[in-house]
């Protein structure tokens, strides 16, 4: 569990909360505009839910162990090429590589690592370990956001990457891959699995869509105002404000993993994704409607307690409501469809305030969406096991 929580604080804190410092110092050092950056930004997340699509026939290739070793591979030569990045095309190579990252050390790799592990208590297991997603904005983001002020953007990445890579590479060898008795390998490998479950079926169910569709349009909302934070409220509050409000938020998050984490098991988890998507819903309106720096804090920590929600509770839902031998497959398709929509994110917002000379009507949008999939997460689901 622990060397889940490592990889994921790396994959969240370079991958996910990083963009927000990526858009802030790529536009001031090298003039490229937010657009831009951030359709950088949505490549990754589109081609990593693509790529989503065939984990299951990685895990059985590769193993997990290897398989995370590649993604971090591919995370550091990410890090190194944005660090030196000085055109376009190489901004957009580092971001492709950072697809291939999240393939081997994001949400589908982690989540049948846990799912090998624990049989029983699941969704506590896979709070804590994705509580390191969490702390990779608690963590790497500030951190890295200190350096850059230090040392400047270059020296700071290189700096980050090899502490990613000392510290990460010992732990996946050591730590990383399935428990003999529980294994989900032979499961996948099995071929009477492998015939009676197919894609065509999981698509086919109403579960599949009704965790699908909804948890794409809250990502598609949460990841666009994560990417956008820091340059949306460092004109009201500063840099330092900017900074703190991330800090604030991915702290709050880690309160909410852990507190769901401990109740995860006895509560019905669409219930809990619907109440996650409206407080940060009322988080985003505060946001519109103040530019009081206390009131600013106060929301980001609001919106920051359900953040890992939107990614915890995936797993625990299709956990419930699909077969065992399924779960990695139900997953990767599960993330191919919510991670494709929900990369819109960035490059969305980035265009309405683009278009409206400001975030109102960007945040507005976003608000939108939260609430039509907290009506949708309650409309489906069964329990099958």
């Amino acid at each position: 569990m622990l060397a889940c929580f490592l990889v994921a604080l790396f994959i969240w804190g370079f991958g996910f909360y990083g963009n927000a410092v990526y858009v802030v110092e790529l536009q001031r050092l090298r003039g490229w505009s937010p657009s831009s950056i951030s359709a950088a930004i949505t490549l990754t997340f589109l081609l990593s839910s693509i790529i989503a699509t065939f984990t299951h026939e990685f895990v059985v290739r590769f193993g997990s162990k290897r398989l995370v070793l590649l993604g971090t591979a591919a995370l550091a030569a990410s890090t190194i090429l944005l660090a030196f990045a000085t055109t376009q095309w190489q901004l957009y190579i580092a971001f492709v590589l950072m697809s291939f990252g999240w393939n081997g050390m994001g949400v589908t790799a982690i989540a049948t690592v846990v799912n090998s592990w624990f049989a029983h208590r699941g969704g506590l297991a896979i709070s804590i370990a994705f509580t390191g997603a969490s702390c990779g904005g608690v963590v790497v983001a500030p951190l890295l956001l200190l350096l850059v002020q230090k040392i400047g953007f270059t020296a700071a990445m290189l700096t980050m990457t090899t502490i990613m890579v000392v510290v990460l590479v010992p732990v996946v060898v050591v730590w990383v891959g399935p428990r003999e008795s529980t294994s989900v390998l032979p499961v996948l490998k099995a071929p009477d699995v492998r015939d009676n479950t197919s894609r065509a079926m999981i698509v086919r169910r109403l579960a599949f869509w009704t965790i699908s569709v909804p948890f794409a349009l809250g990502l598609m909302a949460q990841i666009g105002f994560i990417v956008h934070q820091i340059a949306l409220l460092e004109p009201r509050i500063g840099r330092p404000g900017a900074g703190l409000a991330v800090t604030l938020m991915t702290f709050m998050a880690i309160i909410g993993r852990l507190c769901l984490g401990i109740v995860a098991d006895r509560l019905n988890p669409r219930l809990v994704t619907a109440a996650s998507l409206v407080s940060q819903a009322v988080a985003l309106l505060t946001i519109i409607q103040t530019e009081e720096a206390s009131v600013l804090f106060v929301a980001c920590a609001i919106f920051g307690l359900t953040i890992g929600n939107l990614i915890t509770l995936p797993p625990m839902i299709i956990h419930r409501e699909f077969d065992a031998g399924a779960f990695t497959m139900v997953l990767g398709l599960h993330i191919a469809v919510s991670g494709i929509v929900s990369a819109l994110g960035p490059g969305l917002i980035g265009l309405v305030r683009g278009w409206s000379g400001g975030y109102a009507f960007a945040l507005g949008l976003c608000v939108m969406l939260e609430l039509a999939a907290a009506v949708i997460v309650l409309i489906g689901g069964d329990r099958r096991h």
